[in-house]
């Protein structure tokens, strides 16, 4: 099935435990927690909220980066990013049950995801997003379409994860494209109705 990934953000409307609630009401069911420069305390304090929310919903929790605070939060799993801990080390120290994903932009990025044992890959950014400092080159629609037939003949089988300022209109074509799932924050904290938008998204996603 496909899914709804929902990365964590803050806006002048909502908190960041408040956004997760939001996405849970409208039956998004992942759940990632980025907080960037953040202190422990307030991941651990933001961090077990969002486990209990997660657990009422039945919800996968992971936490951006964090690898040490895995267990602590009793995550499902981590995300890392190029420039973060490499996955064969965190999968060294999480073990194999503990989800792990990694950020790419290239192909070269896929493929050493795929050798390091990730469980799926955040891909993009599909165009430039406001929620996420240092963006990589943006990927539009025929980038993606790249990718899946570079993957494709190299019998690479990841779920991929769309992400980067993807809006309500650019779904349904990276979905025929080859996408697992999508990432999304600003389309549901910018909406009118989060609950309501949340709930759309995961209509198109899984049609």
């Amino acid at each position: 099935m496909k899914t709804l990934q929902f990365i964590t953000a803050e806006t002048e409307h909502y908190s960041y435990v408040e956004g997760v609630y939001l996405a849970l009401q409208g039956g998004c069911r992942w759940i990632q927690l980025r907080i960037k420069e953040a202190s422990r305390e307030e991941l651990l304090t933001v961090g077990r909220v969002v486990r209990g929310l997660c657990t009422r919903y039945a919800a996968t929790f992971i936490i951006d980066d964090h690898v040490e605070l895995v267990r602590e939060l009793g995550a499902d799993g981590v995300h890392l990013g190029l420039k973060d801990m490499p996955i064969v080390e965190a999968r060294k120290i999480l073990g194999s049950e503990t989800i792990i994903g990694g950020t790419a932009n290239t192909f070269e990025d896929i493929l050493l995801h795929y050798r390091s044992g990730a469980n799926y890959i955040g891909c993009g950014p599909y165009r430039f997003t406001t929620t996420k400092k240092g963006l990589a080159p943006t990927l539009g629609l025929e980038g993606y379409q790249k990718l899946f037939e570079q993957m494709k003949m190299a019998d690479i089988h990841l779920p991929i994860i769309a992400i980067g300022g993807i809006q309500q209109a650019d779904i349904p074509a990276l979905i025929r494209a080859g996408a697992s799932g999508i990432a999304i924050s600003g389309t549901i904290l910018n909406a009118d109705d989060p609950v309501e938008m949340t709930e759309k998204l995961i209509n198109i996603i899984q049609v």
